[in-house]
């Protein structure tokens, strides 16, 4: 039988180590909350889930600040970030409230919010909300997509990291 594994036997550092040995990309979930002001938050939880359909998944903590606002939210758009793009990450990494008033967007047809100068921009209806652990997973069914060329800015090892854009 194969040894069990507990999350009480599980050193939380370690595991947070080795869960950050996975590279990921940067984005900045947005969306409209229900009283009608944008909210963002800073994610490397995003991937992509089906061609057919379309879909996408990302996550959210349970106890953080905009919880409510997506889960109360019918759409969002994934804003995935470049190299330069690495203040936007802090700061839509922050638990404060009106972090729009100091950044410049453009609504998607869904009305969420787009960043400028984002290497890719997703646009989802959410499809479902799955509760898992301490977080929540949001399914979103994709309506529109665009990209740009570019550089993505990465999370390594609980840092930013870089990768040159490929030669096409």
């Amino acid at each position: 039988m194969p040894p069990e594994s507990d999350a009480e036997t599980l050193d939380p550092r370690a595991l947070r180590n080795c869960f950050g040995s996975f590279a990921t990309g940067v984005t900045v979930v947005t969306c409209i909350a229900a009283d009608g002001r944008p909210q963002g938050v800073t994610a490397n939880s995003f991937s992509s889930v089906s061609l057919a359909p379309p879909l996408v998944q990302w996550s959210i903590a349970r106890s953080s600040s905009s919880l409510a606002a997506y889960l109360a939210a019918s759409a969002f758009a994934i804003n995935i970030l470049t190299r330069e793009q690495q203040d936007l990450s802090n700061h839509f990494a922050r638990s404060e409230p009106d972090l729009f008033e100091t950044v410049d967007s453009t609504p998607a047809a869904n009305g969420a919010p787009l960043l400028p100068g984002a290497l890719a921009q997703i646009e989802c209806d959410t499809e479902q909300v799955i509760e898992a652990g301490d977080h929540h997973i949001i399914l979103g069914r994709v309506t529109a997509a665009r990209h740009d060329a570019g550089a993505p800015l990465l999370f390594f090892s609980g840092g930013y990291a870089n990768l040159a854009a490929p030669e096409l």
